[in-house]
């Protein structure tokens, strides 16, 4: 939900500045594509142009198995916050499936709800005294770690694992949330805080698509039972 066109045009410039060109916007709030925006993409015209715009954070990450979310605040959660340079390697393990790296609004940044759909999370490290970054500005600063180590691992051979797509994943956490109600695990008004549990759960196992094969069937045998 990016606010300011000029910051849409500046992340575009610095994409393009380090090689990459996806960039899906989600419920845009700003004109992408106006006379601001342009200015500040300056030679960039070609990645602005080229951006998908889609309603919801699910449908812009159709077919990514892996996705870092980046944030500001320090949440009670088991999965840690971690160094850009040390966690967006990871993005890149799998060369022939699409990954997603998703910045909140410049206002608020993501909300729990939206961390959710992360697998990892990334905190830039900044000086107390003025800890907040500006939007393009912190995609600047992670375009940059993922374009040194796009270079790193040309040469390298890496461990790959066949993860899940994301909307597989969803449609299971969705068979589990309709199967935890009725069997009375889980309750309507505290449904939404344990699937976040469970979210969190799987997200630091890295569920591979015949994993998510095999939970589904043990829904459908409990289902049967």
């Amino acid at each position: 939900e990016p606010a300011g066109p000029m910051n849409v045009g500046s992340v575009a410039r610095v994409m393009k500045n380090f090689g990459l060109h996806r960039l899906v916007l989600v419920n845009p709030q700003c004109d992408f594509l106006g006379l601001e925006a342009k200015k500040m993409a300056v030679h960039a015209d070609d990645v602005l142009e080229s951006a998908v715009s889609v309603p919801t954070l699910p449908e812009a990450l159709q077919g990514c198995v892996r996705a870092i979310a980046t944030t500001a605040r320090v949440r009670d959660w088991q999965t840690p916050l971690e160094n850009p340079r040390d966690a967006l390697p990871w993005l890149l393990e799998e060369k022939d499936k699409s990954a997603a790296l998703i910045f909140g609004p410049e206002d608020r940044g993501l909300s729990n709800q939206e961390l959710n759909y992360a697998q990892r999370f990334i905190r830039i490290p900044t000086d107390s005294i003025y800890p907040v970054l500006n939007l393009a500005a912190a995609v600047g600063i992670c375009c940059y770690e993922l374009a040194e180590n796009l270079k790193q691992s040309d040469n390298q051979s890496l461990n790959k694992t066949e993860l899940a797509p994301f909307e597989v994943v969803e449609i299971y956490y969705q068979q589990l949330e309709s199967l935890l109600l009725q069997i009375g695990y889980i309750y309507p008004h505290t449904a939404a805080s344990r699937m976040e549990k469970f979210r969190q759960l799987y997200n630091r196992a890295g569920l591979q698509t015949k994993e998510v094969a095999m939970l589904q069937g043990i829904l459908r045998q409990v289902q049967w039972a």
